[in-house]
């Protein structure tokens, strides 16, 4: 395996570095005074794009293609994003709307965003495909779950899966929980043995089913699912991570959280592997 410190120092000084696709949050019902009357606007929060800065690669955000929009898919399609792109992170936000895992929603679902919602697990399906990396950050974990079949818990005190709240509305990313990480997994080798530690939690759904081809590698201290994989992870297949908290929020002034850098050293690295993999055979 390459050394990460070696990887991310390449990364500093290369011209090439890599590009990251970050795909937005939408807003559709703009606030008067921003003075976007009518519009919707399409934004990224910072902290996870400063995250991913800070080790070297540069980030993208990756704008919706609608069918029904300006920007059909016959001018740009998301096949033109999977090329240009070394790998792709799903950023939270809405419910995933249920009709996405096959289930009609109850009383306890948020607002949904159907255009988010179709144009994610689009791109999502399609970096699959291309065996590039994906990392998906709360909302955008149980985006990987659907879309490799997967279903999900539409709010889990509502459904007994625990009395514990997993969103505080006061305390936001200060809300916290113990984490448990198998001492065999994936997760617990990329923080050197780690088996137990603590995260933010800022959610209300989670993992019900889980979906193909994906693998457990940390729940809450009450069996919450709060981290999957690519099955074959170990062995250097195709990269897919997804997390339940917000590790962008993980700045240090807590320590008893899990460090966050490891996380997107781990998707880097496959990134770069995964370019030189692909600049190989067209070498050849």
């Amino acid at each position: 395996m390459i050394n990460r410190i070696q990887c991310k120092t390449k990364r500093m000084q290369t011209p090439n570095k890599l590009l990251i696709g970050l795909s937005p949050r939408l807003l559709h019902d703009v606030p008067r005074e921003l003075g976007f009357r009518g519009k919707t606007l399409q934004y990224l929060e910072q902290s996870v794009a400063h995250w991913v800065m800070a080790l070297g690669a540069l980030v993208v955000m990756v704008p919706t293609v609608e069918r029904e929009s300006l920007i059909r898919r016959s001018h740009i399609d998301i096949a033109d994003y999977v090329s240009a792109l070394d790998g792709l992170i799903l950023q939270g936000g809405a419910d995933i709307d249920p009709r996405a895992y096959g289930e009609v929603a109850s009383h306890t679902v948020g607002p949904v965003d159907a255009t988010r919602d179709r144009f994610e697990l689009d791109l999502l399906r399609a970096f699959i495909a291309a065996e590039k990396p994906v990392f998906g950050i709360c909302r955008g974990m149980q985006l990987i779950n659907v879309a490799c079949g997967g279903s999900l818990h539409q709010d889990l005190r509502a459904d007994s899966v625990t009395p514990n709240w997993h969103v505080h509305s006061d305390a936001y990313d200060k809300h916290v929980h113990p984490l448990a990480i198998p001492a065999t997994s994936w997760l617990s080798a990329l923080y050197g043995g780690v088996t137990a530690t603590w995260v933010n939690s800022i959610h209300h759904q989670g993992v019900e089913r889980l979906g193909e081809g994906l693998r457990v590698q940390a729940s809450a201290d009450d069996g919450v699912v709060e981290a999957i994989t690519s099955t074959g992870i170990e062995e250097g297949k195709p990269f897919l991570l997804g997390v339940q908290w917000h590790p962008e929020f993980h700045d240090g002034s807590d320590p008893r959280l899990l460090p966050a850098d490891p996380l997107m050293q781990a998707f880097l690295d496959a990134a770069e592997q995964r370019r030189a993999v692909l600049s190989q055979a067209i070498a050849s």
